[in-house]
């Protein structure tokens, strides 16, 4: 198990110390999370490495699942691309099945801690079927900048009951929310395995393992296969690459138990890519791997996340890490971390001749992309490690329940 003093290389002695103080505050408090599933995606790649490290510093954090069953998980993934734009049917027997679903959990789920957090909209509603005796805290990782109106009308019921909603882009704070917000951004564990340093003959055991020749220059989007991350845009922008420089495409994502669309997205995906799959051209992953993800980006000459939405996008801070030049949507929090033409390129999701220019022009300026990705790591130590969210929980918890 990690701890709070194995980040000391990285980060130095000032943050630890300070990690320390503010932790002081809070000894003994018992914290709550709750999301809809342990493993595939960002929330729970963050909570994996922010609990145990609450409780190493003194809170006694917990973490629970919640286990909805398909028809639940197929309604909420609507909700998801509802709050992010998308058209829906907001049924009454969706309404009561999500709010049903919610008050069974909420029968064998004791909640007697001294802050509860709830993560995305899947149990947003469990706050309705507790009496309140301490802060709850919405902490939602989607791009609510221009949500579904009847969805959103429909959440904000159970949402004016918190107290306050954490966001990850000050662009998604709402007007119509009369509650404190505060914008908290998402951020990666140097340590684990998706992200720690591997030697070369660990990245060239995965890249043979799963069959990912490395004889001509790789592009690489590691997303989830979900209808916002845009596969099939990519893609579209590989084939104009390939016009004018040969190069491989690498599609890598995992399923998330709570995403029944991520099959059909994929199914999609090979479709579109059905005449490069023979020969190697275009590879499509769906393995749950650290360890690949990790020495795919490494093996990588550029990054690629042509998201049409992105609530904060940890892949591309991961490739950040990694000193890989992101090209990436000028969209949600991919413009907080990618400073354009710095640390990569930011380019508007449909101009997928855009994408193809300046991943063009990093292939042909390897010394730029270089620096480029070194610009990029600098920006993630600073800004986007595990211990600084550490430090923005403490804060906030300080300021609800200290």
């Amino acid at each position: 198990m990690i701890n709070l003093e194995d980040y000391l290389d990285i980060v130095g002695d000032e943050t630890i110390s300070l990690i320390h103080k503010k932790a002081r505050k809070l000894l003994d408090r018992h914290v709550l999370h709750i999301n809809s599933t342990y493993q595939g995606g960002g929330v729970a790649e963050i909570l994996s490495s922010l609990v145990p490290l609450m409780n190493d510093v003194g809170i006694d954090a917990g973490w629970r699942i919640f286990p909805g069953n398909p028809d639940f998980f197929s309604i909420t993934k609507k909700f998801h691309n509802g709050l992010q734009g998308d058209s829906l049917d907001l049924t009454e027997m969706k309404k009561k099945l999500y709010v049903q679903a919610n008050e069974r959990f909420s029968v064998y789920t004791h909640i007697d801690h001294d802050c509860v957090i709830i993560h995305d909209p899947q149990p947003l509603p469990l706050i309705n079927f507790f009496k309140k005796r301490q802060p709850w805290v919405w902490r939602c990782h989607l791009d609510l900048s221009s949500p579904n109106e009847k969805l959103w009308k429909f959440l904000k019921k159970f949402i004016l009951r918190y107290d306050t909603v954490i966001v990850s882009n000050e662009k998604f704070k709402k007007g119509d929310l009369p509650l404190h917000q505060k914008v908290i951004y998402p951020a990666i564990d140097p340590l684990v395995p998706k992200n720690m340093e591997i030697p070369e003959e660990t990245i060239s055991k995965y890249m043979k393992k799963y069959n990912i020749p490395v004889d001509k220059p790789l592009l690489t989007q590691v997303s989830r296969f979900d209808k916002w991350k845009n596969p099939g845009g990519v893609i579209e922008i590989f084939e104009l690459i390939r016009r004018k420089v040969d190069c491989r495409l690498v599609l890598c994502g995992s399923m998330a138990a709570d995403d029944p669309e991520g099959m059909r997205i994929y199914e999609q995906a090979c479709q579109k890519a059905k005449r490069y799959l023979r020969d190697k051209e275009i590879i499509l992953i769906t393995s749950e791997n650290s360890l690949l993800v990790n020495a795919l980006q490494r093996s990588s000459s550029v990054i690629i996340q042509a998201s049409l939405r992105e609530g904060f996008g940890l892949t591309v801070t991961e490739a950040l890490f990694k000193e890989k030049p992101v090209v990436a949507s000028d969209v949600g929090g991919i413009p907080v971390q990618v400073e354009d033409g710095k640390s990569g390129f930011l380019v508007d999701p449909l101009d997928y001749k855009g994408f193809a220019e300046r991943i063009i022009y990093l292939l042909r300026n390897e010394k730029e992309a270089r620096e480029m990705g070194q610009r990029g790591q600098k920006t993630v130590k600073e800004k986007f490690l595990m211990t600084r969210l550490l430090l923005d929980y403490l804060d906030l918890l300080a300021g609800i329940i200290g």
